[in-house]
């Protein structure tokens, strides 16, 4: 293949990630017959279709979209050479955050006054993503961070072409009516489960990690937990607790509303873990340094 100029693969990323000649000139401030000249440059620099017509927009084949996954590597590492040459420019961009609504509540937003005083150049883009729509974004190119959770019985795997720095931990416990039978609170979590076994069960239905803790201890308890609802908002999880609809896992360190009672669980325990995720090479880039250091 022959030596690439990296507008132009900046220019097929964009295609990528917005569908039409169209809207990447206008994204950055070309023509379009400019954007489709340069394209079919590319395309006999990589000796091979690059695009294809879909209707009126245009997609890429399979060797463009493969060419694009190497570009987002190539593009980044650029950035991460220009970051290494100047360390000390001012940081100037747009950081594009997907995470989950705690993390966002918590962590980001306590940050956003301090970027804009401290780095005014930067502009925080904030989106609402359970882990895994925050981490497909991420692989996509159309984030820069990811914030994510897991829980310590359902472990998530960081592939090693992404950083994950741990934020914080919080023991989650069993939210359940607070009327009627409760373990003592020195019963090991498969005992404290075991005594709902006949209940209906409370999962998220954006994740499964809770659900996995779930099931996990309940297979150490010998029983297969019914799961009846599938919720996102823990404060609905609440409401059908209260409401005798369900038992479920909820933050140990929150609380909750009167009539639901919180039961520790340890041996093993249910730990949530969240984490800023940014691509590899790409973590030096001021912006996104700028933030990083701010949220670590």
């Amino acid at each position: 293949m022959a030596t690439v100029d990296l507008r132009r693969l900046q220019l097929l990323l964009e295609l990528r990630r917005r569908g039409s000649m169209r809207a990447v000139a206008e994204e950055l401030g070309y023509t379009t017959s400019t954007v489709s000249e340069q394209l079919a440059v590319l395309a006999r620099e990589a000796g091979t279709p690059l695009t294809e017509r879909d209707g009126r927009r245009v997609r890429l084949t399979p060797a463009g979209r493969r060419l694009a996954e190497h570009a987002v590597t190539i593009l980044a590492a650029v950035d991460a050479a220009k970051a290494d040459l100047d360390p000390h420019a001012e940081p100037h961009g747009t950081v594009r955050v997907a995470g989950f609504a705690s993390a966002i509540r918590t962590v980001l937003l306590p940050i956003a006054t301090t970027v804009a005083a401290t780095h005014p150049d930067v502009t925080l883009r904030i989106r609402e993503h359970e882990p895994a729509e925050a981490f497909a974004m991420l692989a996509a190119d159309d984030v820069d961070l990811a914030l994510v959770y897991d829980y310590d019985l359902a472990p998530m795997s960081f592939d090693r072409v992404y950083v994950a720095t741990p934020l914080w931990t919080v023991p989650w416990a069993l939210a359940v009516p607070a009327a009627g039978r409760a373990p003592a609170d020195a019963a090991h979590s498969p005992e404290v489960l075991a005594r709902y076994a006949a209940d209906d069960w409370i999962v998220n239905s954006r994740n499964t990690a809770d659900e996995q803790a779930v099931r996990t201890i309940a297979s150490i308890a010998g029983f297969d937990p019914t799961i009846a609802h599938r919720v996102d908002s823990l404060e609905l999880v609440q409401q059908l607790i209260l409401a005798g609809l369900g038992v479920g896992l909820l933050p140990a360190d929150q609380p909750v509303a009167r009539g639901i009672r919180l039961l520790s669980l340890h041996h093993p325990a249910v730990t949530l873990r969240a984490f800023v995720v940014v691509r590899r090479g790409r973590e030096h880039w001021a912006p996104l340094a700028a933030v990083n250091a701010l949220l670590g």
